[in-house]
C-alpha cells in the first residue's frame, strides 16, 4: 500500500468520437502529446464502446416490400483525462487543429 495520497485537484475529461477508429487514435495522440508538452498527467485513452446504429431502407420505392437494404454506421469513442492542468495546457487544447469527422467534448 502507498501511505502518501495525492490529492487530485482537478482534472479534464475529453471524450473522443469519430467514425474511423484511425483518424479517431491520431487525433487522440495528438491530444496526449499537446498535455505532456505543457507537463501534464494524463490517464487513457481509455477505449469506450463502440455505438452501431443500423437503418433499414426499402430498395424500391412503391413496391417489392421484400426489398430492403441494411446499413450501419459505427462510432468508437475513446476517453481522455488529464490530471491538474494549468492554463497553458486549456489554451492548447482549445487551439488544436483536428481532422473532419472527429467531435470532442470536454467537461472539466
Amino acid at each position: 500500500m502507498i501511505s502518501s495520497k495525492t490529492e487530485i485537484q482537478q482534472k479534464i475529461r475529453i471524450k473522443v468520437k469519430g467514425y474511423d477508429y484511425r483518424i479517431l487514435d491520431n487525433s487522440c495522440q495528438q491530444i496526449i502529446d499537446t498535455a505532456i508538452r505543457q507537463g501534464n498527467e494524463i490517464v487513457g485513452p481509455i477505449p469506450l464502446p463502440t455505438e452501431t446504429r443500423r437503418y433499414t431502407v426499402n430498395r424500391a420505392t412503391f413496391v417489392k416490400k421484400d426489398a430492403r437494404e441494411q446499413l450501419e454506421i459505427r462510432i468508437h469513442k475513446r476517453l481522455i483525462e488529464i490530471l491538474n492542468p494549468n492554463q497553458k495546457t486549456i489554451e492548447a487544447l482549445g487551439n488544436l487543429d483536428l481532422p473532419a469527422g472527429v467531435e470532442i467534448e470536454i467537461k472539466t
